[in-house]
């Protein structure tokens, strides 16, 4: 289903046609391959800016936040080869001000930017606010980027730091046995491809995953991506720019890019899929959900009729975006609850 868009929505996608500089996809899909670390960082200070925060949301005052590097440990994934040598990775980690009761629920998350944008900054709102609202210790992985570090570089990274949280969690104050994987757009694919590698590697499962608009096929177009082939925020041609700057000739059928391509493993653990509603990546998100579903998962899916792609991370121009967020936060407090009964437990009290 599509809904007309809000006004602001509507208001920002206009004035992005005229702006210089830009956070959609414009910035990149018209970039050679040398000027793309410049235009990373011109949008990564355009979001950072004063009108980048009204757009992106203000932190959660709630919460303390630690920028921890760690060297990860890589591992082969089918036949993926790891690094030589561990990868040093920026850890970006919200934990909630007040005091809490016993180890928290730990929630890893990926940011979007068609693995070659963004930082974990740009998810500031979503993190902050599901550390002090879930309670949870939210963990935002800055992994490595195309063109510079091409896949299987973020996947290697991502299945890396999902191992590193499950055995540092205790130091992190976090519960080992209730690590949800969560992201969007591109850290939406990367989420479903941790749960889907975990869900056949024989080791620790999340506890659920969160993917907001996520990219699950790098090949097939799809209906929704001609219906919204220049919606704003992300356009068809955006889309294809990113997929061939991250795979640079790789397999775009390998299910550790494109996971609705894989054995959907991942239907073993619960999901939320969030759908936008004007987004040429409407479809990867319905048929990914409609994948697992079939496989026997346990899917909440839900549709944002009246939203662009991106809407998490610009709550300032998209109005559903509180409703989006509190239904995520809902649903990890649903999967990480010690007891699912008690109505009472404090991850399911106050929202500030």
């Amino acid at each position: 289903m599509v809904a007309s868009l809000p006004f602001r929505t509507k208001l920002f996608a206009f004035l992005e046609r005229f702006a210089d500089k830009s956070i959609a996809d414009k910035s990149i899909a018209d970039a050679s391959v040398d000027e793309i670390p410049a235009r990373r960082a011109a949008r990564a200070k355009l979001l950072s800016s004063p009108v980048g925060r009204l757009i992106a949301g203000r932190t959660h005052p709630g919460v303390r936040i630690e920028d921890r590097w760690v060297d990860l440990e890589h591992e082969a994934i089918d036949d993926l080869a790891p690094e030589d040598s561990p990868v040093r990775t920026r850890l970006r980690i919200y934990r909630p001000s007040a005091r809490t009761n016993g180890p928290l629920p730990v929630v890893l998350l990926f940011h979007g930017g068609g693995w070659v944008l963004g930082n974990p900054e740009q998810n500031e709102w979503w993190a902050s606010h599901t550390a002090a609202r879930t309670p949870s210790v939210v963990v935002s992985v800055d992994y490595r980027l195309a063109p510079e570090h091409p896949y299987p570089a973020a996947v290697l990274d991502c299945w890396a730091a999902f191992r590193w949280v499950v055995a540092h969690a205790a130091e992190l104050g976090g519960d080992p046995s209730r690590v949800v994987v969560a992201g969007d757009s591109a850290g939406g694919n990367l989420a479903a491809v941790v749960a889907d590698v975990a869900g056949r590697s024989g080791g620790p499962l999340p506890t659920g995953q969160v993917l907001i608009y996520p990219a699950t096929e790098m090949e097939e177009e799809f209906p929704s991506e001609r219906q919204f082939a220049n919606a704003p925020v992300l356009t068809s041609r955006g889309m294809r720019a990113f997929v061939r700057l991250y795979l640079a000739g790789a397999d775009p059928y390998a299910p550790t890019a494109a996971p609705l391509r894989g054995t959907l493993a991942g239907a073993a653990v619960p999901a939320l899929v969030q759908i936008a509603g004007h987004d040429p990546l409407r479809d990867n998100a319905v048929r990914y959900a409609e994948a697992l579903r079939a496989k026997g998962g346990d899917v909440t899916e839900t549709d944002y009729p009246d939203t662009v792609h991106g809407y998490l991370s610009l709550p300032g121009i998209s109005p559903p975006a509180p409703r989006a967020l509190d239904e995520a936060i809902a649903f990890v407090r649903r999967v990480t609850a010690v007891d699912p009964t008690d109505e009472d437990d404090a991850s399911v009290r106050s929202r500030t």
